[in-house]
């Protein structure tokens, strides 16, 4: 857990691309459930930030 915070800290791909793909899985997730408004209405910008975030994080040093 140590090393994924100060990897995270240290800008490092790892875990910046573990954060990215946790917020499209849940974009997703929020775009799939049926109960609440309120997430479905948000899943894409939450799903696209997590693209860019991908996209941006793909370029830092491993």
């Amino acid at each position: 857990m140590s090393t994924f915070i100060s990897g995270l800290f240290r800008f490092r791909r790892g875990p910046w691309e573990m954060v990215a793909t946790i917020l499209i899985a849940v974009g997703v997730l929020m775009l799939m459930q049926p109960f609440v408004l309120a997430l479905y209405t948000y899943s894409f910008i939450v799903t696209l930030i997590g693209t860019v975030m991908f996209i941006v994080v793909s370029h830092f040093p491993e």
